[in-house]
């Protein structure tokens, strides 16, 4: 009621009166839906002591999609009214002039097909509150915040030359039709903090990064969560500060428990997509039901963990999320689903349908995406290694979907030696393949965690907030490429 009266109600149009231009459009095609979103977004920036911008801005509109077998058109248009929905129809006409003669049409199976989400109004409990942090709060409230980061930055250590901080924060409401499913709406809110600092020791400078955020209002930044952020932040410059050159070759690398996840969802997560394996692109096209992992390695995408930066109460289709277990006691059990792909690969829609905005259709993608905990402490994980890595955190990569081959770069690494943390390094690059690593993955711990609430993730050119995290866990071997100091 709250979406229809914000985005239908100023254009003079109803659920009714939007699903009957629907319906009469989309007669002949497989699949057409409307996603309507107003968007708004603040941010201020913090540097040397001073909040240096405060901006504002906001958007909305209309995105229309049809699709006909394996053919897909889609317009968007910045003004949300009864002319611009009618153009549904000649979304719909493009979509059955330009398909393929050959449909492809679901074929059912165990499961469900893909008509199983089409449920007229599907419910979903709120995974988070519905209240807009850009409403609440003067600004005067959000400049101390940043000064109170910037205070514990530089108390923690004399050695902090300057902080960096950006306070963000958005709120978008979405409401959703699809022909022959009904209607959804959905509103969310996102806060999130990030700080830089830059350090110096003697002639010597790093810089060092920490932040956190989900779906919440700005009380998500509580003292003690500043507190971890600002220090998070210090303690990675200091630890840069003293690093030495990263060792090279190949060697057993323990993964540390959180962040760390991002390599998984890199390397393995992308490639359990649906679009990449229905188009048999992914170095796990086909093979569900067999061991891709070690028993004890279980890999889920969970839409629906509440209050986290992935979380959605329904995705961008206006299917529920909930969890999916990709991966299983080391059998892969299936994809991440959004409903073209869904309905071309005969499979049940998952509630991975993400969009980056009305401008863009969906797409497969992940959520919040991490390895479930095993049995083992990090301790027993560390002292079974006579030499090797452990890598704390990461701060960037890359990887090839086709091959599943990646390269990362640690942001925080320790050499293990004799079964004890040793020496802080820096430049540490692993570099392998995705498939493969999951074989060697030998112990998994029981220190499972999620990432602060800072991730983004890039695909097609369309930009989502996702959630990684994984338990401490053990690679018998990747190659490790140093750089010197």
């Amino acid at each position: 009621k709250q979406a229809e009266e914000i985005l239908l109600a100023p254009a003079n149009l109803t659920s009714e009166s939007a699903l009957r231009l629907l319906g009469d459009a989309a007669r002949g095609v497989d699949l057409a839906d409307i996603y309507i979103q107003k968007r708004a977004v603040e941010s201020w920036s913090l540097e040397e002591g001073e909040v240096k911008t405060g901006e504002y801005s906001s958007a909305r509109g209309v995105g229309l999609r049809a699709n006909h077998g394996e053919t897909s058109a889609f317009a968007a248009s910045d003004s949300v009214s009864d002319s611009a929905l009618r153009e549904i129809g000649e979304v719909a006409r493009a979509a059955k002039t330009h398909a393929r003669g050959d449909i492809v049409r679901p074929r059912e199976n165990g499961s469900g097909g893909a008509g199983e989400a089409d449920g007229k109004n599907a419910k979903q409990a709120p995974q988070y509150d519905a209240e807009s942090p850009i409403a609440a709060g003067d600004d005067l409230q959000k400049i101390a915040l940043l000064k109170k980061v910037d205070a514990l930055a530089r108390g923690a250590d004399s050695k902090v030359e300057n902080v960096l901080a950006r306070l963000a924060a958005s709120h978008e409401i979405v409401w959703m039709a699809r022909a022959g499913g009904g209607v959804c709406a959905d509103i969310r809110p996102m806060v999130r903090l990030s700080v830089e600092v830059v350090y110096a020791d003697g002639g010597r400078r790093e810089t060092g990064m920490g932040g956190g955020g989900g779906r919440a209002g700005w009380d998500f930044f509580a003292d003690e969560e500043l507190r971890r952020i600002a220090l998070s932040a210090v303690e990675e410059a200091r630890l840069k500060a003293s690093a030495r050159a990263a060792p090279a070759g190949r060697m057993p690398v323990v993964l540390g428990s959180g962040w760390a996840g991002i390599l998984l969802h890199e390397a393995v997560g992308h490639g359990l997509e649906g679009d990449f394996n229905r188009k048999r692109q992914s170095a796990f096209s086909g093979r569900v039901g067999q061991r891709v992992a070690p028993r004890g390695v279980t890999v889920v995408d969970c839409g629906n963990l509440p209050g986290r930066r992935g979380s959605l109460t329904v995705d961008d289709e206006g299917t529920p999320t909930r969890e999916n277990v990709l991966i299983e006691d080391g059998i892969l059990r299936g994809y991440m689903q959004d409903l073209a792909n869904a309905r071309l690969s005969g499979t049940a829609p998952t509630g991975n349908g993400r969009r980056e905005s009305y401008a863009h259709a969906p797409m497969p993608r992940m959520t919040n995406t991490y390895m479930r905990a095993g049995s083992l402490s990090a301790e027993e994980i560390v002292s079974s290694v006579r030499r090797g890595l452990y890598a704390a955190d990461f701060s960037g990569g890359q990887v090839d979907i086709t091959n599943g081959n990646f390269v990362f770069v640690s942001s925080k690494a320790r050499l293990i030696e004799n079964g004890k943390l040793g020496a802080v390094v820096k430049g540490a690059t692993l570099t392998g393949n995705g498939p493969e690593v999951m074989t060697r993955m030998s112990m998994v711990g029981d220190d499972w965690r999620l990432d602060p609430g800072i991730g983004t993730c890039g695909k097609d050119g369309q930009w989502v907030p996702v959630g990684v995290g994984q338990p401490t866990v053990k690679v018998d071997e990747i190659t490790v490429g140093g750089t010197a100091v």
